[in-house]
Protein backbone atom coordinates (compact mmCIF):
# COMPACT_ATOMS: atom_id res chain seq x y z
CA UNK A 1 0.00 0.00 0.00
CA UNK A 2 2.63 2.54 0.70
CA UNK A 3 4.67 1.36 -2.26
CA UNK A 4 1.50 1.65 -4.39
CA UNK A 5 0.63 5.69 -2.66
CA UNK A 6 4.76 6.45 -3.41
CA UNK A 7 4.20 5.62 -7.07
CA UNK A 8 1.23 7.35 -7.08
CA UNK A 9 2.34 10.49 -5.43
CA UNK A 10 0.34 11.24 -3.22
CA UNK A 11 1.20 13.68 -0.07
CA UNK A 12 -0.24 11.92 2.54
CA UNK A 13 2.07 14.12 5.23
CA UNK A 14 2.42 17.98 5.45
CA UNK A 15 4.50 20.56 8.15
CA UNK A 16 4.05 23.62 8.48
CA UNK A 17 6.46 25.89 10.18
CA UNK A 18 3.70 28.46 11.92
CA UNK A 19 6.57 31.01 12.65
CA UNK A 20 10.61 31.73 13.20
CA UNK A 21 9.75 33.70 16.00
CA UNK A 22 10.56 31.78 19.42
CA UNK A 23 10.50 33.39 23.05
CA UNK A 24 13.96 30.81 23.56
CA UNK A 25 17.04 31.69 22.07
CA UNK A 26 18.77 28.42 21.61
CA UNK A 27 22.84 28.56 21.00
CA UNK A 28 22.24 25.88 18.38
CA UNK A 29 18.72 27.19 16.65
CA UNK A 30 19.07 27.66 12.61
CA UNK A 31 16.17 29.14 12.51
CA UNK A 32 14.80 31.27 15.54
CA UNK A 33 13.85 35.12 15.03
CA UNK A 34 12.77 36.80 18.31
CA UNK A 35 9.33 36.52 19.81
CA UNK A 36 8.30 40.03 19.58
CA UNK A 37 9.69 40.18 15.75
CA UNK A 38 6.95 42.56 14.36
CA UNK A 39 8.89 42.43 10.44
CA UNK A 40 8.50 38.48 10.54
CA UNK A 41 4.86 38.41 12.32
CA UNK A 42 3.82 41.09 9.75
CA UNK A 43 5.08 38.41 6.46
CA UNK A 44 3.51 35.40 8.13
CA UNK A 45 0.87 33.42 6.91
CA UNK A 46 -2.31 34.26 8.36
CA UNK A 47 -4.83 32.03 9.63
CA UNK A 48 -7.03 32.37 6.40
CA UNK A 49 -4.18 31.39 4.02
CA UNK A 50 -3.25 28.90 5.93
CA UNK A 51 -6.96 27.21 5.99
CA UNK A 52 -7.22 27.56 2.40
CA UNK A 53 -4.35 25.40 2.29
CA UNK A 54 -5.42 22.78 4.41
CA UNK A 55 -7.92 22.79 2.54
CA UNK A 56 -6.37 21.95 -0.63
CA UNK A 57 -3.98 19.20 0.92
CA UNK A 58 -7.38 17.79 2.25
CA UNK A 59 -8.43 17.36 -1.61
CA UNK A 60 -5.41 15.89 -2.44
CA UNK A 61 -5.08 13.32 -0.11
CA UNK A 62 -3.06 14.44 2.52
CA UNK A 63 -3.42 12.76 6.01
CA UNK A 64 -0.90 13.78 8.73
CA UNK A 65 0.10 17.32 9.22
CA UNK A 66 3.23 18.68 12.07
CA UNK A 67 2.96 21.92 13.30
CA UNK A 68 6.35 23.47 14.32
CA UNK A 69 8.12 26.85 14.45
CA UNK A 70 10.59 28.54 15.95
CA UNK A 71 7.50 28.01 18.67
CA UNK A 72 4.50 27.61 17.10
CA UNK A 73 2.86 28.98 20.13
CA UNK A 74 3.96 32.00 20.58
CA UNK A 75 1.47 32.85 17.08
CA UNK A 76 -1.72 34.15 18.76
CA UNK A 77 -3.79 31.96 16.40
CA UNK A 78 -2.15 28.83 17.78
CA UNK A 79 -5.71 27.00 19.02
CA UNK A 80 -7.60 28.24 16.10
CA UNK A 81 -5.09 26.94 13.55
CA UNK A 82 -4.87 23.62 15.62
CA UNK A 83 -8.30 23.39 15.96
CA UNK A 84 -8.79 23.77 12.47
CA UNK A 85 -6.82 20.70 11.71
CA UNK A 86 -8.39 18.62 13.55
CA UNK A 87 -11.90 19.48 12.67
CA UNK A 88 -10.98 18.54 9.16
CA UNK A 89 -10.07 15.08 10.53
CA UNK A 90 -6.33 15.24 10.08
CA UNK A 91 -3.91 13.43 12.54
CA UNK A 92 -2.12 17.03 13.66
CA UNK A 93 1.56 16.70 15.74
CA UNK A 94 2.32 19.52 17.47
CA UNK A 95 6.31 19.99 18.17
CA UNK A 96 7.19 22.69 21.13
CA UNK A 97 9.27 23.72 23.84
CA UNK A 98 6.70 23.55 26.39
CA UNK A 99 7.46 26.63 28.15
CA UNK A 100 3.99 28.67 26.68
CA UNK A 101 1.90 25.56 27.86
CA UNK A 102 -1.18 27.27 29.69
CA UNK A 103 -4.34 25.69 31.45
CA UNK A 104 -6.28 27.17 27.90
CA UNK A 105 -3.83 24.92 25.80
CA UNK A 106 -3.92 21.51 28.08
CA UNK A 107 -7.82 21.82 27.96
CA UNK A 108 -7.63 22.02 24.28
CA UNK A 109 -5.44 19.00 23.71
CA UNK A 110 -7.07 16.66 26.58
CA UNK A 111 -10.61 17.91 24.21
CA UNK A 112 -8.62 17.16 20.78
CA UNK A 113 -5.42 15.17 21.33
CA UNK A 114 -2.40 15.86 19.30
CA UNK A 115 -1.11 12.73 17.18
CA UNK A 116 2.43 13.69 18.64
CA UNK A 117 3.11 16.32 21.15
CA UNK A 118 6.90 16.60 21.20
CA UNK A 119 8.63 18.51 23.56
CA UNK A 120 12.51 19.47 23.72
CA UNK A 121 14.41 19.09 26.83
CA UNK A 122 17.84 20.44 27.03
CA UNK A 123 18.68 20.04 30.25
CA UNK A 124 17.50 19.08 33.88
CA UNK A 125 18.93 21.49 35.61
CA UNK A 126 18.69 25.32 35.56
CA UNK A 127 21.97 26.04 34.39
CA UNK A 128 22.43 23.70 31.56
CA UNK A 129 18.92 24.66 30.43
CA UNK A 130 19.70 27.86 30.19
CA UNK A 131 23.00 27.89 28.71
CA UNK A 132 21.26 26.42 25.54
CA UNK A 133 18.18 28.58 25.72
CA UNK A 134 19.92 31.92 26.83
CA UNK A 135 16.45 32.81 28.49
CA UNK A 136 16.36 33.48 31.86
CA UNK A 137 13.14 32.21 33.51
CA UNK A 138 12.66 29.49 30.80
CA UNK A 139 14.00 26.54 32.94
CA UNK A 140 10.92 27.32 35.37
CA UNK A 141 8.85 27.48 32.37
CA UNK A 142 9.54 24.26 31.11
CA UNK A 143 9.16 22.80 34.17
CA UNK A 144 5.69 24.07 34.62
CA UNK A 145 4.67 23.36 31.15
CA UNK A 146 5.56 19.81 31.52
CA UNK A 147 3.39 19.27 35.25
CA UNK A 148 0.55 21.37 33.77
CA UNK A 149 0.36 18.57 31.00
CA UNK A 150 1.25 16.08 33.70
CA UNK A 151 -1.73 17.06 35.38
CA UNK A 152 -4.27 16.46 32.89
CA UNK A 153 -2.48 13.32 31.93
CA UNK A 154 -2.24 14.94 28.17
CA UNK A 155 0.75 12.40 26.86
CA UNK A 156 3.64 13.74 25.33
CA UNK A 157 6.77 12.60 24.34
CA UNK A 158 10.62 14.10 25.12
CA UNK A 159 13.48 14.61 23.17
CA UNK A 160 16.68 15.99 23.17
CA UNK A 161 19.10 17.92 21.45
CA UNK A 162 22.74 16.50 21.64
CA UNK A 163 24.91 19.54 22.39
CA UNK A 164 28.55 20.42 23.69
CA UNK A 165 26.76 22.47 26.69
CA UNK A 166 24.54 19.25 28.10
CA UNK A 167 26.58 16.46 26.99
CA UNK A 168 27.01 16.11 30.12
CA UNK A 169 23.34 15.70 31.21
CA UNK A 170 22.51 13.56 28.69
CA UNK A 171 21.92 10.44 30.83
CA UNK A 172 20.43 12.46 33.45
CA UNK A 173 18.01 13.19 30.57
CA UNK A 174 17.22 9.79 29.46
CA UNK A 175 16.51 8.99 33.12
CA UNK A 176 14.51 12.58 33.83
CA UNK A 177 12.44 10.88 30.59
CA UNK A 178 11.36 7.51 31.12
CA UNK A 179 8.54 7.96 33.95
CA UNK A 180 6.62 11.20 32.47
CA UNK A 181 7.28 10.63 28.89
CA UNK A 182 5.25 8.10 26.02
CA UNK A 183 7.79 6.13 23.86
CA UNK A 184 10.79 5.84 23.37
CA UNK A 185 14.09 8.40 24.03
CA UNK A 186 15.11 10.47 21.40
CA UNK A 187 17.85 12.79 20.87
CA UNK A 188 19.77 14.56 17.69
CA UNK A 189 23.20 15.14 17.65
CA UNK A 190 23.17 17.02 14.00
CA UNK A 191 22.84 20.95 14.14
CA UNK A 192 22.10 22.31 10.95
CA UNK A 193 23.61 26.17 10.24
CA UNK A 194 21.29 29.04 10.14
CA UNK A 195 18.85 28.91 6.92
CA UNK A 196 19.89 32.16 6.08
CA UNK A 197 23.92 32.31 6.89
CA UNK A 198 24.72 34.09 10.08
CA UNK A 199 28.82 33.89 10.67
CA UNK A 200 28.28 34.58 14.16
CA UNK A 201 25.73 32.08 15.11
CA UNK A 202 27.28 29.53 12.67
CA UNK A 203 30.31 29.72 14.27
CA UNK A 204 28.27 29.21 17.81
CA UNK A 205 26.62 26.32 16.02
CA UNK A 206 29.86 24.57 14.69
CA UNK A 207 31.04 25.22 19.10
CA UNK A 208 28.13 22.59 20.28
CA UNK A 209 28.54 20.08 17.71
CA UNK A 210 30.02 16.70 19.17
CA UNK A 211 33.20 15.10 17.89
CA UNK A 212 32.30 11.37 15.98
CA UNK A 213 33.71 9.55 17.81
CA UNK A 214 31.31 11.45 20.76
CA UNK A 215 28.54 10.86 18.62
CA UNK A 216 28.87 7.21 17.79
CA UNK A 217 29.69 6.64 21.86
CA UNK A 218 26.21 8.15 22.40
CA UNK A 219 24.29 6.55 19.57
CA UNK A 220 25.78 2.80 20.82
CA UNK A 221 24.62 3.33 24.51
CA UNK A 222 21.20 3.98 23.21
CA UNK A 223 19.67 0.55 22.29
CA UNK A 224 16.97 1.61 20.02
CA UNK A 225 19.17 4.03 18.18
CA UNK A 226 22.44 1.34 17.52
CA UNK A 227 19.00 -1.00 16.42
CA UNK A 228 18.18 1.18 13.81
CA UNK A 229 21.78 1.88 12.21
CA UNK A 230 22.64 -2.10 12.54
CA UNK A 231 19.75 -2.38 10.30
CA UNK A 232 20.92 0.40 7.69
CA UNK A 233 24.07 -1.85 7.65
CA UNK A 234 22.28 -4.68 6.88
CA UNK A 235 20.32 -3.25 4.28
CA UNK A 236 23.68 -1.74 2.63
CA UNK A 237 25.04 -5.28 2.99
CA UNK A 238 22.10 -6.69 0.71
CA UNK A 239 23.06 -3.78 -1.71
CA UNK A 240 26.76 -5.02 -2.14
CA UNK A 241 29.49 -2.94 -0.98
CA UNK A 242 30.69 -0.32 -3.78
CA UNK A 243 27.67 -0.47 -5.41
CA UNK A 244 26.46 2.66 -7.26
CA UNK A 245 23.03 4.17 -5.86
CA UNK A 246 21.88 5.58 -8.58
CA UNK A 247 23.30 3.41 -11.26
CA UNK A 248 25.83 6.64 -12.51
CA UNK A 249 23.07 8.57 -13.43
CA UNK A 250 24.14 11.87 -10.78
CA UNK A 251 21.14 12.41 -9.35
CA UNK A 252 21.04 14.65 -6.28
CA UNK A 253 17.87 13.64 -4.23
CA UNK A 254 17.89 9.99 -3.02
CA UNK A 255 16.16 10.79 0.28
CA UNK A 256 12.27 10.78 0.64
CA UNK A 257 11.55 14.72 0.54
CA UNK A 258 8.98 15.14 -2.11
CA UNK A 259 7.68 11.59 -2.43
CA UNK A 260 4.84 11.64 -0.06
CA UNK A 261 5.88 14.29 2.64
CA UNK A 262 6.56 18.22 2.01
CA UNK A 263 7.28 21.09 4.24
CA UNK A 264 5.59 25.11 4.07
CA UNK A 265 7.64 27.66 5.83
CA UNK A 266 5.70 30.88 7.74
CA UNK A 267 5.77 32.97 4.90
CA UNK A 268 4.23 30.44 2.52
CA UNK A 269 7.21 28.81 0.82
CA UNK A 270 6.74 25.58 -0.13
CA UNK A 271 9.62 23.09 0.17
CA UNK A 272 10.69 19.11 -0.40
CA UNK A 273 11.46 19.78 3.24
CA UNK A 274 12.28 21.92 6.18
CA UNK A 275 16.37 22.00 5.28
CA UNK A 276 15.94 22.85 1.93
CA UNK A 277 16.73 26.41 1.54
CA UNK A 278 18.06 26.70 -2.07
CA UNK A 279 16.53 29.27 -4.19
CA UNK A 280 15.70 26.77 -6.94
CA UNK A 281 14.18 24.38 -4.85
CA UNK A 282 11.60 26.65 -2.74
CA UNK A 283 8.32 27.27 -3.98
CA UNK A 284 5.63 30.24 -3.54
CA UNK A 285 2.26 29.28 -2.97
CA UNK A 286 1.19 33.01 -2.63
CA UNK A 287 1.97 32.89 -5.88
CA UNK A 288 0.58 29.83 -7.31
CA UNK A 289 -0.93 26.51 -6.04
CA UNK A 290 -0.24 23.90 -3.84
CA UNK A 291 -1.17 20.89 -6.77
CA UNK A 292 0.80 22.61 -9.32
CA UNK A 293 3.60 22.77 -6.90
CA UNK A 294 3.43 19.18 -5.99
CA UNK A 295 2.58 18.05 -9.41
CA UNK A 296 5.36 20.28 -11.37
CA UNK A 297 7.71 21.93 -9.37
CA UNK A 298 8.97 18.89 -7.19
CA UNK A 299 9.43 16.84 -9.99
CA UNK A 300 12.02 19.44 -11.43
CA UNK A 301 13.41 19.49 -8.04
CA UNK A 302 14.17 15.98 -7.61
CA UNK A 303 15.55 15.47 -10.95
CA UNK A 304 18.66 18.05 -10.45
CA UNK A 305 21.64 16.84 -11.24
CA UNK A 306 25.27 17.03 -10.13
CA UNK A 307 28.51 16.91 -12.31
CA UNK A 308 30.62 17.11 -9.43
CA UNK A 309 32.95 14.28 -9.64
CA UNK A 310 33.71 14.17 -6.19
CA UNK A 311 30.43 14.34 -5.14
CA UNK A 312 29.78 11.62 -7.33
CA UNK A 313 32.48 9.40 -6.32
CA UNK A 314 32.55 10.45 -2.59
CA UNK A 315 28.56 10.98 -1.91
CA UNK A 316 25.95 9.65 -4.50
CA UNK A 317 28.00 6.58 -4.58
CA UNK A 318 29.37 5.62 -1.68
CA UNK A 319 28.03 2.43 0.37
CA UNK A 320 27.72 4.22 4.14
CA UNK A 321 25.11 7.18 2.26
CA UNK A 322 22.72 6.16 4.42
CA UNK A 323 24.97 6.03 7.72
CA UNK A 324 25.78 9.65 6.40
CA UNK A 325 24.66 12.77 7.39
CA UNK A 326 24.96 14.24 3.85
CA UNK A 327 21.93 15.46 1.75
CA UNK A 328 21.92 18.26 -0.80
CA UNK A 329 19.72 20.58 1.66
CA UNK A 330 22.55 20.17 5.04
CA UNK A 331 25.48 20.46 1.53
CA UNK A 332 23.70 23.97 0.75
CA UNK A 333 23.38 25.27 4.54
CA UNK A 334 27.11 23.80 5.22
CA UNK A 335 29.11 25.27 1.47
CA UNK A 336 26.57 27.42 -0.39
CA UNK A 337 25.97 23.96 -3.07
CA UNK A 338 23.72 21.16 -3.17
CA UNK A 339 26.58 19.32 -4.50
CA UNK A 340 29.26 19.81 -1.91
CA UNK A 341 31.15 17.00 -0.55
CA UNK A 342 31.26 17.77 3.44
CA UNK A 343 34.37 15.95 5.22
CA UNK A 344 33.01 16.01 8.76
CA UNK A 345 29.87 14.17 7.76
CA UNK A 346 31.52 11.45 6.21
CA UNK A 347 34.12 11.36 9.50
CA UNK A 348 30.85 10.80 11.03
CA UNK A 349 29.47 7.76 8.80
CA UNK A 350 32.71 6.42 8.44
CA UNK A 351 32.59 6.58 12.58
CA UNK A 352 29.79 4.59 12.92
CA UNK A 353 30.34 1.79 10.44
CA UNK A 354 33.52 0.96 12.09
CA UNK A 355 31.73 1.02 15.36
CA UNK A 356 28.76 -0.96 14.35
CA UNK A 357 31.22 -3.30 12.47
CA UNK A 358 32.95 -4.29 15.68
CA UNK A 359 29.08 -4.77 17.07
CA UNK A 360 28.66 -7.69 14.35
Amino acid sequence: LWKRTEQKRIPLSAEIELTERCNNNCVHCYINLAANDEEARKRELSFREIRDIVDETVQMGCLWWLITGGEPLVREDFADIYLYLKKKGLLTSVFTNATLITPELVSLFKKYPPRELEITVYGITQKTYERITRTPGSFEAFMKGINLLQKENVPFTLKAMALRSNVGELEAIKDFYKPISKGPFRFDPFLHLRLRPNGKRNRQIRNERLSPDEIVAIELGDEERKNGLLKQICEEKKIGQGTAHFNDDNHLFYCGAGRTSFTIDPYGFFKLCSSLSHPDCVYDLRRGSLREAWEKFVPQVRAMRTEDEECRKKCLNCPLINLCMWCPATAYLECGKLDQYIEDFCQIAHARADALANIE
